[in-house]
């Protein structure tokens, strides 16, 4: 694509997560290189630590070592809560530029937006329009009726609506599609905004009970 001149590499922001399997330290700058002979790059834009594990202060180290050559232009980190994010922060040289999490209108996710916030660590939202399929959420977020009730009358539909309202907490975000149209509608978020009335029901939707998710639990065993 690049050699073709259909984009260039600086139109364009490039991540790529770093493997569970991946985490011992001596492992670090092979899964990078591993990576940018895959996507035929000489560098990317951000490299996320997957998830956390027993031995993260050696596993950053290692990702901090990737910023000096040039090859990564930022780290940062997947599913941290704050509790992992605050013992993170105290050895940490290069801070995470991005914890990447589940984020959207029924997992809100408020005190770890506000922690990242203050922390100014950007947070990006995967499954933005919700994750039925997990098997642990049983609401269908794209069938809540406040988030229908607002589509109708904005004339968009609920999956924009959940865009939206991502994008206008501060959160980049993360959709997942393989249809052609749905691609095309998603892209539709950018011109438009959800009014401060209609935004404010948002905080009215009742959240999934965060301490089932294990990322999410302070007494998470690693």
């Amino acid at each position: 694509m690049f050699h073709l001149n259909v984009v260039k590499h600086e139109d364009l922001w490039i991540t790529s997560k770093l493997r569970v399997s991946d985490f011992a330290p001596e492992d670090v700058p092979k899964a990078l290189d591993c990576t940018l002979q895959d996507l035929q790059l000489d560098y990317i834009d951000l490299y996320l630590m997957h998830w956390p594990n027993d031995d993260i202060p050696s596993t950053w180290k290692a990702m901090e070592k990737l910023v000096d050559t040039g090859r990564v232009r930022a780290i940062g980190v997947s599913n941290f809560s704050v509790k992992k994010l605050q013992d993170l922060l105290k050895y940490a040289k290069v801070l995470p530029a991005v914890n990447q999490v589940e984020c959207h209108p029924i997992w809100q996710q408020h005190n770890l937006r506000e922690f990242c916030k203050s922390q100014r660590i950007h947070l990006s939202a995967y499954s933005p329009l919700g994750s039925p399929g997990s098997g642990w959420i049983k609401v269908k977020l794209l069938e809540h009726p406040i988030l229908k009730q607002v589509a109708e009358k904005l004339g968009k539909t609920p999956a924009q609506v959940a865009l939206r309202w991502g994008l206008q907490t501060g959160n980049s975000v993360l959709p997942k599609s393989i249809n052609e149209d749905r691609i095309k509608a998603n892209f539709e978020v950018f011109d438009w905004s959800i009014p401060k009335e209609l935004f404010d029901q948002f905080s009215e939707i009742e959240q999934v009970d965060s301490r089932r998710i294990s990322c999410q639990q302070d007494t998470w065993p690693i």
